[in-house]
């Protein structure tokens, strides 16, 4: 296993039992101590883990800082693949759909590359990947964010109003009892835009993004027709209680 591998692990089981001891962590990667403690101790150092007495845990998330894409792109990649896997497999060909920005959206993009869709992308990557064969992209103009390639502002906030898709596959920085959230305003301005335009909205999200709240909020459940979400989690009974269509994978 590479490092990159073996600290993307230690990160991923950090997001979901919060906290745990060094040797339960060594028992789940499956590599020596000696190697899983310089892991960690490099995770430290770079600030994405804390240490503790015999263990570790993971740092809070901020409220008003999302992680960079590159960051991003590397956590909970199992969990991505089968949301996406999923969630592709519900659209339909001539579908118009908005794609959010994020990288879970980004699995379900390269999923449906290719196929007879209009697709209107709220980030560089998306766009990118799906410009090929039969699929005709519409990028909206706008800011785009450093290190997310998001699209944001009120260019692209004057293009969503004059849209109208059949589903919008939304990603989330987090989500809790009172709905999604957002660490951007302007992201969450997008995301809100995007949900007006579109019939249908599907919250793809892994389960690390549910249960705490970020600085702004986006909707609230009642505006999301679907919620995909991984299985790694007991802690979301709540969310059954939404009354969303919730499908865990």
């Amino acid at each position: 296993m590479l490092p990159l591998e073996r600290q993307t692990r230690i990160l991923d089981l950090l997001e979901t039992h919060e906290k745990m001891l060094t040797q339960e962590i060594i028992d789940r990667v499956g590599v020596s101590g000696a190697t899983v403690r310089r892991d960690m101790q490099d995770l430290a150092e770079r600030g994405l883990i804390a240490r503790t007495h015999g263990g570790a845990m993971h740092v809070q998330r901020s409220l008003t800082q999302e992680p960079a894409f590159a960051t991003k792109s590397v956590r909970m990649q199992r969990e991505k693949v089968a949301i996406a896997e999923y969630a592709a497999a519900q659209i339909q060909d001539s579908a118009t759909l908005i794609f959010d920005a994020g990288t879970t959206i980004l699995e379900v993009a390269r999923r449906l590359a290719g196929r007879p869709l209009t697709a209107i992308a709220l980030d560089l990557p998306t766009a990118q990947m799906l410009a090929v064969g039969a699929t005709e992209v519409l990028l909206l103009g706008g800011r785009v964010r450093s290190n997310s390639f998001s699209i944001t502002g009120p260019w692209a906030e004057e293009q969503l109003r004059g849209l109208r898709a059949d589903v919008f596959l939304m990603g989330a920085h987090a989500a809790d009892e009172r709905g999604v959230s957002n660490a951007g305003v302007e992201e969450a301005m997008v995301k809100r835009l995007a949900i007006e335009a579109s019939h249908k909205t599907m919250l793809l999200a892994d389960h690390t993004k549910f249960g705490w709240r970020a600085m702004t909020q986006v909707c609230g459940f009642e505006r999301i027709g679907q919620v995909v979400t991984s299985k790694g989690s007991s802690k979301l009974g709540w969310l059954k209680e939404t009354g969303s269509d919730i499908q865990m994978v």
